[in-house]
């Protein structure tokens, strides 16, 4: 009988680009973990979070960078938190369960997401014809996260520096969300 083996594969295969002054790069080798927390234990992993990454917990909106700056925690949802980082091995919700300690439940969504990075001057410009939000850097800083929907498909969108930003879009319309990013940017032009 012959074996098989999976191979994990990025969505757009580590896809990178410039488009103008507009870097757009697929991030690959990145995991995203979503925490859920019933409101009388947010206490408890509030310092399971500080001790095990030193991470606070963010408001809805908002996210918080590990000291070490290696881990980004997302604030979703009142009950919802999504961590991210790098790591390349299967089961990071292994990791994150053991070191919170049983104070949350962890379900890994690494593979259910594109994750895209923006960069460059044009930024704004290009993200203006696509989403709905006000990304003005005082109405929308760096570190603040949203959902929101660009060209009718589902987007996270965090805001990672002046002019950069971390879009993540479910994985089966990866390439539609690639290809209305790569069409607004050329029109941007």
């Amino acid at each position: 009988m012959s074996e098989y083996r999976l191979q994990a594969r990025s969505p757009l295969a580590g896809h990178e680009q410039r488009i103008g002054g507009l870097s757009l790069r697929e991030l690959t080798g990145q995991a995203l973990v979503l925490v859920s927390v019933a409101q009388q234990d947010r206490d408890a992993l509030a310092q399971a979070m500080e001790r095990a990454f030193g991470l606070s917990l963010p408001a809805v909106g908002q996210s918080s960078l590990s000291t070490d700056g290696r881990l980004r925690l997302l604030g979703l949802q009142p009950d919802r938190l999504g961590l991210l980082f790098e790591h390349e091995q299967a089961r990071p919700e292994r990791w994150v369960a053991g070191a919170l300690g049983g104070h949350a439940g962890v379900v890994d969504q690494s593979d259910a997401w594109v994750m895209l990075e923006l960069a460059g001057e044009p930024v704004h410009a290009v993200l203006a014809r696509l989403c709905l939000l006000d990304l003005d850097p005082q109405a929308f800083p760096v570190g603040r996260v949203a959902r929101t929907v660009m060209e009718h498909m589902a987007v996270m969108i965090l805001r990672t520096g002046a002019q950069g930003f971390l879009l993540l879009s479910p994985r089966s319309s990866a390439r539609s969300f690639l290809h209305a990013l790569e069409t607004s940017a050329h029109n941007a032009q």
